[in-house]
């Protein structure tokens, strides 16, 4: 588990590709601190395993799903990421809980710049749509915000709005972040569950379930 502030700005040293698979070595000299075989580490929102380790250095194994998934399919050896190693027990939650299992992609709509900060318009597709609220948590690339202003639900196109201070645009890699850049979003896993439990009630309502379970009458 994770808390979506971020620890570092890392970088991509290397990429190993296979048919379904991909092997990544990142430059992270913070976040390798203590950190050992199989321990996690999110990589611009994507939880990751350490499979091998120097003191600036970690390698990670990434499957075809999460690649299919996320930005990291379109990472170059070179390209920015942001780093946090999974959270302590007893730690202060400085954001809001982060699984590192993205929902997938969000594309830059617009940049809004302001005097002290920067609001950023991300798509927002149908599926995720009523799982992002005003005021609610989104992790983007891993970093941890708060929704500040949200599409109409009756409009056709579903967009969702974040305000970025200046510690976030230069501690991130959102402050590089251009119109139609992807980027990895996490809904609130709160939310996905309300979500479940909603579903399986109207489920169970319909005549179909009822009849299924309606108990059997004594021959």
């Amino acid at each position: 588990m994770f808390t979506g502030i971020i620890e570092e700005l890392g970088q991509i040293e290397r990429i190993e590709t296979t048919a379904d698979a991909a092997r990544f070595t990142i430059r992270g000299p913070l976040v390798v601190e203590g950190a050992g075989h199989g321990d996690s580490i999110a990589v611009s929102g994507v939880c990751l395993t350490v499979v091998e380790r120097t003191a600036e250095t970690f390698t990670a194994d990434v499957m075809a799903q999460t690649l299919h998934m996320s930005t990291l399919s379109d990472a170059r050896v070179g390209s920015p990421v942001n780093l946090e190693r999974a959270a302590l027990v007893g730690g202060r939650l400085g954001g809001h809980i982060v699984q590192g299992h993205i929902d997938g992609t969000s594309t830059v709509l617009a940049i809004t710049p302001g005097d002290a900060w920067r609001v950023l318009r991300f798509s927002l597709s149908p599926h995720l749509a009523q799982l992002v609220v005003d005021k609610g948590s989104i992790a983007i690339d891993g970093v941890s915000l708060t929704v500040s202003n949200i599409s109409p639900a009756t409009e056709a196109t579903q967009w969702f709005e974040v305000s970025l201070i200046p510690e976030t645009l230069s501690a991130t890699t959102l402050g590089e972040r251009r119109v139609g850049d992807l980027v990895n979003i996490e809904t609130d896993i709160l939310a996905r569950h309300v979500e479940r439990m909603l579903a399986l009630g109207a489920a169970a309502k319909t005549p179909e379930s009822q009849h299924a379970t309606a108990p059997r009458s004594a021959s």
